[in-house]
Parts: C-alpha cells; structure tokens; sequence
C-alpha cells in the first residue's frame, strides 16, 4: 500500500496530522509534510505504507478536507 501527497492541494488544516503520525505539520509553510516520502511529481510526494499503519494512513486520507491525499493498494487501485 502506498500513499501520496499533494502539497499543493494541501491548505494545512492538519486533520492528516492528527490521524497518522508520518504527517507533520510544517507551520512555516502551513502546510502538512509526510515523513520519508519521495517526490514524485513537483510538490506530490509518494511513501510506502508500512505495515500495521494502513488504517491510519486510510484515516489521514479520509480525513483530508480537499482530497490532497490518495491511498493506492499493491494492485495500485485507488483505496481513497
């Protein structure tokens, strides 16, 4: 499973920060960072979800009040 991240997308309300703990927030951009991810794309950041935090990261995305976040299974179909 793996997870990407839009920054751009993202207007930093942080909810993804309190439903997993790979995002931080980063107050001198007001936005959210995820933890170990690999830019993929300008400002779109992909990681691998590790086991045991898939419900979290599934919760960040959910959470995630302008879909800046997408959750992928190993197929790579979308979850979220």
């Amino acid at each position: 499973m793996r997870i990407r991240f839009d920054r751009d997308t993202c207007i930093g309300m942080f909810q993804c920060v309190e439903e997993w703990d790979a995002f931080e927030r980063n107050m001198d951009a007001g936005k959210a960072d995820l933890d170990g991810a690999t830019e993929v794309d300008p400002e779109v950041f992909e990681v691998e979800v590790p086991d045991g935090a898939e419900l979290d990261a599934e919760f960040a995305a959910r959470a995630c009040p302008v879909d800046a976040i997408e959750l992928y299974d190993d197929d790579g179909d979308r979850v979220v």
